[in-house]
């Protein structure tokens, strides 16, 4: 069976193909960032909690944003809101890679890049594929974009890499932000049709964004899972970030670092496919709650035993099973409550908890480590945070509001 409906097959296979590799970008240089802790917090002469402090901010800045973002997509179309934004993350990018002191990494990698990554990441493509695809098979189309769009995190690290070890760091940023710039040709395949025109055919009411948003704060499962998702981004940024620092404290090599930020991007590729599989068969708050369980007690083991790069590499692969499984649980649960005409406005409301966590994570670390000069505390953080979110997560009601309630299918199996 065809994720698309009719003769729109090929053109939707292609706008899911293009999606993927937007994403895939976006994330796989982002998440390189961390690569470049070290060198730069050497030659600039800048504390880790001043470089920590600058990919904080991005994350604030990517969560207060994607709102926003998400309503000009609604109105205007993605293919805009990604040329734009594109163009802002490869000028944050090529800032950092002129960088003379934390003002620049803050300007560059904090705000601009923030803002680039709220404009091309998931936030705007997912409300892309969710309508175009049938209800049926959005779950598995999120998964597939969404996994796909794990390769680069698996290419540009080692590349990155690659390029500090031949050169420097700032010729691998400048490097990074011409990749960046590909995004704006690929945001011409997404097309310019704004979202209202898109949801008129899928049998929604056009309700008004403030009724929508209403409904949202009184929604106890959509607070309750908004909640839920600062874990996620607490957890993961905190790994993206410091897991370099922390090898190189524990007396591995850079190449490990690396290999690590690699093998999370080629696991997510199978991990956030099969959930997005699971996901149209069984309760999607439950496989969501699981995720956060299964990733705490990932760390727990890694904790638990010695640090070598075997050991790494094997949490690396745990990590990225369920590094992005949470998209299309996450995207699917606000399909079922609340449909798809302001979903990514809705979307970006999640996703700014998800931020103030990726914030929290981040800086948590590298005070952490100024403080202490190591980064126990925060790992214990992790867990517990990640077991308080388990907890509110597993009996989230997902109920539907009243008006989509005829409207919005439940996946089968959920309770």
């Amino acid at each position: 069976m065809s994720l698309a409906r009719g003769d729109r097959f090929p053109r939707t296979l292609i706008l899911l193909a293009t999606s993927a590799a937007i994403i895939s970008v976006c994330m796989g240089l982002r998440q390189s960032l961390g690569l470049f802790l070290q060198p730069m917090t050497l030659d600039i002469g800048i504390s880790v909690s001043a470089f920590s402090f600058a990919l904080a901010l991005q994350s604030i800045v990517w969560g207060a944003a994607q709102p926003f973002v998400g309503m000009v997509a609604d109105r205007y179309g993605a293919a805009p809101v990604l040329m734009a934004m594109a163009v802002v993350y490869a000028g944050g990018l090529l800032l950092m890679s002129l960088a003379r002191d934390a003002l620049a990494i803050d300007v560059g990698g904090g705000i601009l890049v923030g803002m680039g990554v709220a404009g091309c990441g998931f936030g705007v493509l997912v409300g892309v594929v969710n309508r175009a695809v049938a209800p049926e098979k959005r779950s598995q189309a999120v998964g597939t974009v969404a996994a796909l769009g794990s390769l680069g995190t698996f290419v540009l690290p080692p590349l990155g890499q690659a390029i500090l070890s031949a050169y420097d760091w700032r010729v691998a940023l400048t490097a990074f932000a011409v990749v960046a710039l590909s995004m704006a040709l690929l945001a011409i395949v997404v097309g310019r049709a704004p979202v209202a025109a898109m949801a008129a055919g899928t049998g929604e009411t056009d309700q008004p964004l403030g009724e929508t948003l209403a409904a949202a704060a009184h929604h106890p499962g959509y607070l309750a899972m908004t909640a839920a998702f600062f874990a996620c981004g607490f957890q993961l940024v905190f790994i993206t970030t410091h897991l370099p620092s922390y090898l190189a404290f524990c007396g591995l090599p850079p190449a490990v670092s690396a290999s690590a930020l690699g093998i999370i991007g080629l696991c997510n590729t199978v991990g956030t496919y099969v959930v997005g599989l699971l996901g149209g068969r069984y309760s999607q708050k439950r496989l969501l709650a699981l995720v956060y369980l299964i990733r705490t007690l990932s760390i727990c083991a890694y904790l638990a035993i010695p640090v070598t790069s075997q050991s790494t590499l094997v949490f690396a692969a745990a990590m990225g099973l369920l590094w992005l499984s949470v998209a299309p649980l996450v995207s699917g649960l606000i399909a079922r409550m609340f449909g798809l005409r302001h979903f990514s406005t809705l979307y970006g409301i999640v996703f700014f908890s998800h931020q103030l966590g990726s914030f929290c994570g981040a800086l948590l670390g590298g005070i952490v480590f100024d403080l202490t000069g190591a980064y126990s505390v925060a790992w214990l953080a992790l867990i517990a945070i990640g077991l308080i979110a388990f907890t509110l997560q597993w009996p989230m009601d997902d109920r539907p509001q009243e008006r989509q309630r005829e409207l919005v299918p439940a996946p089968l199996g959920a309770a």
